[in-house]
């Protein structure tokens, strides 16, 4: 979402940062989970001495920006939540061939994450963004084996998938607009749904695409920096 991240940069300050775990945060940490990540957002709010500001959660980091909300009410002024969830996959009721599911992808992903072929990962990059050129596929594959390593990959999708901050959404106290692509391949559409109806209030946008990760020149990309900046006021 580069594209994105130059939009809400126009006229605002954008602090942006890779979670522990993965990118260009520390990889060999004894904890990955929803409270320290949480934890970790405290600690850069902090560092940046930043007093009121709107949040903005992407994915997995919804639950991570529900969690602050909730703690930390008077320093929020707008939640921002895209193409995310309350629930992760643990959560979710799976039947018994989801949960193998699962259990398959975990086993792949130790097995072949950091492997020169990357076959394995594509199978990732096309839930990300299916609808993407080859080239942007190619660009994908790469990143992904460069921002963690196999053991990071299978920690990182343990601990989204036992996310619940269900019992956190009446207590959000803060304006908050969710916005969700129709067609997201890695996160459908009534997950997003499902956490916009339970935060008192919450305005939720459903918006054309399939791309989880929304790319320059998609339909969505002009909608979504449009209804942040309204929903922001400027």
């Amino acid at each position: 979402m580069a594209s994105a991240n130059g939009g809400l940069a126009h006229d605002r300050t954008l602090i942006r940062y890779d979670a522990r775990g993965n990118g260009m945060s520390d990889w060999d940490v004894a904890e990955i989970s929803l409270d320290a990540w949480v934890s970790d957002l405290e600690c850069i709010v902090e560092a940046n001495r930043l007093e009121r500001f709107p949040l903005l959660g992407i994915s997995q980091g919804c639950p991570v920006a529900i969690s602050y909300a909730v703690s930390h009410p008077e320093q929020i002024s707008h939640l921002i939540l895209y193409g995310g969830f309350a629930v992760g996959s643990k959560h979710r009721n799976l039947t018994a061939e989801q949960l193998e599911e699962f259990a398959a992808m975990r086993t792949l992903t130790r097995l072949g994450w950091g492997a020169d072929n990357p076959a394995f990962r594509q199978m990732f990059t096309t839930q990300f963004m299916p609808d993407a050129t080859k080239e942007q596929w190619d660009s994908f594959n790469n990143l992904q084996r460069q921002s963690a390593s196999a053991e990071c990959a299978v920690r990182y999708l343990e601990a989204v998938a036992n996310m619940n901050v269900v019992d956190l959404l009446p207590k959000v106290q803060v304006p908050t607009l969710v916005l969700h692509v129709r067609g997201d391949a890695r996160v459908p559409i009534d997950l997003g749904r499902q956490m916009a109806a339970g935060i008192p209030g919450a305005r939720f946008v459903a918006m054309p695409g399939r791309n989880h990760i929304m790319l320059e020149g998609d339909s969505a990309m002009a909608r979504f920096l449009e209804e942040v900046r309204l929903f922001l006021g400027s």
